[in-house]
């Protein structure tokens, strides 16, 4: 499962990658016109790299899996498989609020996605697994969805305050769950 998802990921990013568009010229000031693609493609890259990062260490803290797991995993893959369109529908429009509200949905349904597989897979293992010790309340896992309603709300309001809760997600989970981290040796 690890290693089917990782393919994907590699796959969802590198489609993101292929959208971006070369400019027209040789100079920076030729990027200007570029920069809502430029901006969205790096919230979206280090979003699903985050993704990418806890779900690794997740799957190297779990035992073992059943169908539940790797139904919760295809559920979340097909969630991060639609950063690419809810990307570049935002950077192609500069930011314009339908498509700010669509890229919050996309990332508070991954969101949810991701919760439901780590539910899963604390039912599998059971609550005194490694993993289980490890999640304990999950704050961060808890306001992440909080968060991305309210940019979904907040975006009719003044897009860039949806982009901002977006933001304030990605940088709560720039660093991985030191929880789920295995210790130098």
């Amino acid at each position: 499962m690890e290693t089917f998802s990782d393919g994907v990921i590699a796959i969802l990013l590198t489609i993101m990658v292929l959208e971006l568009k070369v400019p027209e010229g040789e100079h920076l000031s030729d990027l200007h016109n570029n920069w809502p693609i430029l901006f969205s493609y790096v919230l979206s890259f280090v979003t699903i790299g985050i993704y990418w990062n806890n779900h690794h260490h997740m799957l190297r803290a779990t035992e073992r899996i059943n169908g539940a797991v790797l139904w919760a995993n295809l559920h979340l893959l097909f969630w991060l498989s639609l950063f690419s369109f809810a990307t570049g529908w935002m950077g192609e429009n500069h930011f314009a609020r339908t498509p700010v509200a669509l890229y919050g949905v996309v990332l508070l349904c991954a969101a949810v996605a991701y919760y439901i597989l780590q539910t899963a897979i604390l039912r599998e293992l059971g609550p005194d697994s490694r993993l289980a010790k490890a999640v304990g309340r999950d704050l961060k896992g808890k306001a992440s969805p909080l968060i991305y309603s309210a940019g979904i709300l907040l975006t009719f309001v003044d897009r860039w305050l949806g982009v901002i809760a977006y933001g304030v997600v990605a940088l709560m989970w720039l660093v991985p769950d030191r929880r789920l981290v295995p210790k130098a040796m």
